[in-house]
């Protein structure tokens, strides 16, 4: 840790284990702050969030007023961002998606769709309003269907590109979709019940009730499992930024892409998946569930946190007003898709409608947006829709990086071109 008066302003720098240090105490002010303020429980804002906020908010201030500035070392924020997707990658298993029948399928695609279009259409409005086109792709399936995990990832890949500013309009809008999803999602499949007078009947299907809690393990309790789990995820996360690399070095030579950049996770996320469906078709190994999440969450915990207490939140002034619209329009587009293509689609029934109320979660926010919104319309309802519980979260939390991710990987690069 260090610090001088550089023409009048204090500059404070945090060295790695000071930069690590302050993140836990954020992470854990955030924690604790979701305990008390209904709040940030209601609308599932993560405790990352809130914790990084605060102190990128802090530095806001003593950059106008202060005469302060703060840098960070974030030296273990790639390292935690790799090990995030590579849990991402190992819950892809494709087997599942036998489970879900018809409805998965469908809802399955329209979610990949749904990626491909908030990409094409942030960009679009985003040259309509004489901004940089990947800044209309952060306010697409970036933020929006990737969340804050997604947006703290490709924010500076862009930037390192040479889109200025690409992280925080990332992040403000993942912000945006977490309240804008939780308030949506309910009313919206409220109307759908009450337009269609839809009968409160949920599928009676039992494969729904039993998939809905397979794979549950009971809790982790030796440590063992977690070590050699955590040896999966190194050892996909080296592979991945091996073939990373391989695929950055044959953009520019054999393929002719000056910019191409395929980021370390993306690699280490297609190696998990393709290592779970191998290891699901021939039992190579035992993948202990609660060890995988929990190492996410701690990986999350801490590269989310870095990622948002080292905004640089004036950098937003400027881009402020076209985002308000990207944003805007992104919400009506995905409100039109849900109510008049994936409700009629999924049967116009009430596990349909209940499924709407989750895809405008998690197609705005995060998973956790999703089931907030499901469990509150099966509340006011009185009936659960086990078809919405496993399809919803298994499609909005793995499911759709399958080609969600690429499809901003390669909006990114053709736009820097």
């Amino acid at each position: 840790m260090g610090w001088e008066t550089v023409g009048g302003v204090f500059k404070m720098s945090l060295d790695p284990l000071f930069t690590t240090a302050l993140t836990a105490i954020l992470f854990v002010v955030g924690v604790l702050s979701r305990r008390h303020i209904k709040f940030l429980t209601r609308f599932c804002i993560p405790a990352p969030v809130i914790g990084g906020l605060f102190m990128s908010l802090v530095t806001l201030g003593l950059h106008h007023h202060g005469g302060v500035s703060i840098s960070f070392t974030t030296a273990l924020q790639t390292p935690m961002m790799l090990a995030f997707f590579t849990t991402v990658g190992i819950g892809g298993s494709l087997s599942l998606l036998k489970s879900g029948g018809r409805a998965l399928f469908f809802y399955l695609v329209i979610c990949w769709a749904l990626a491909a279009f908030q990409n094409a259409f942030g960009a679009g409005l985003a040259q309509a309003l004489g901004i940089h086109p990947v800044l209309g792709v952060m306010a697409g399936a970036v933020s929006l269907e990737g969340g804050h995990g997604a947006a703290a990832a490709f924010g500076p890949t862009a930037e390192a590109l040479g889109v200025a500013g690409a992280q925080v309009v990332a992040i403000a809008s993942a912000t945006y979709g977490l309240i804008a999803g939780g308030l949506l999602g309910g009313p919206i499949a409220g109307w759908l019940i009450n337009r269609d007078n839809l009968e409160l009947k949920a599928s009676q299907d039992k494969i729904y009730k039993e998939k809905r809690d397979a794979g549950k393990e009971l809790a982790l309790t030796d440590s063992f499992d977690l070590f050699r789990t955590l040896m999966l995820v190194l050892v996909f996360m080296a592979l991945g930024s091996i073939v990373s690399n391989w695929v950055n070095a044959q953009s520019k030579t054999a393929w002719g892409f000056k910019n191409f950049s395929l980021p370390g996770y993306v690699g280490a996320m297609f190696i998990a998946v393709i290592f779970r469906n191998l290891n699901d078709a021939f039992k190579l190994v035992r993948i202990h569930e609660k060890a995988v999440d929990v190492i996410s969450d701690v990986s999350l915990g801490i590269f989310l946190t870095m990622a948002m207490m080292s905004l640089r939140i004036w950098e937003l002034y400027d881009l402020a007003i076209p985002l308000i619209v990207i944003l805007l329009l992104q919400t009506a587009a995905l409100a039109i898709i849900g109510v008049f293509i994936l409700f009629p689609l999924l049967g116009k029934d009430y596990d349909a409608a209940v499924m709407c109320s989750g895809f405008l979660g998690h197609g705005l926010g995060a998973t956790p947006n999703a089931v907030s919104n499901m469990n509150a319309v099966c509340e006011r309802c009185g009936v659960v829709s086990y078809k919405a519980f496993l399809i919803v979260p298994l499609c909005g939390a793995v499911l759709i990086d399958l080609v969600g991710i690429p499809s901003i990987v390669w909006f990114i690069n053709y736009f820097t071109q």
